[in-house]
């Protein structure tokens, strides 16, 4: 997937159960935030508006950090 970055918020954890939160965006388009609930089994994204200053706690995560379901799920949300 071409110019795609995942983000993670640095040493914060936002879903329950210690469930870490992901961030995506395609080259110059909208900010999703993705987080996998328990009771579908799935990963569920809403589209967020962030403001400079929250950017400044997301880091590119390691794709090798990004669980497979979730890469799935960003594959079929991001088709080329």
């Amino acid at each position: 997937m071409r110019e795609l970055r995942v983000y993670v918020r640095r040493a914060v954890k936002e879903a329950p159960g210690g469930q870490a939160v992901f961030y995506s965006r395609r080259a110059d388009g909208p900010f999703y935030r993705w987080r996998y609930e328990e009771t579908p089994g799935r990963w569920r994204y809403a589209r967020v508006r962030l403001s400079k200053l929250t950017l400044s706690v997301l880091s590119v995560a390691c794709w090798d950090a990004v669980p497979a379901a979730l890469r799935d799920s960003l594959g079929e949300h991001y088709l080329e």
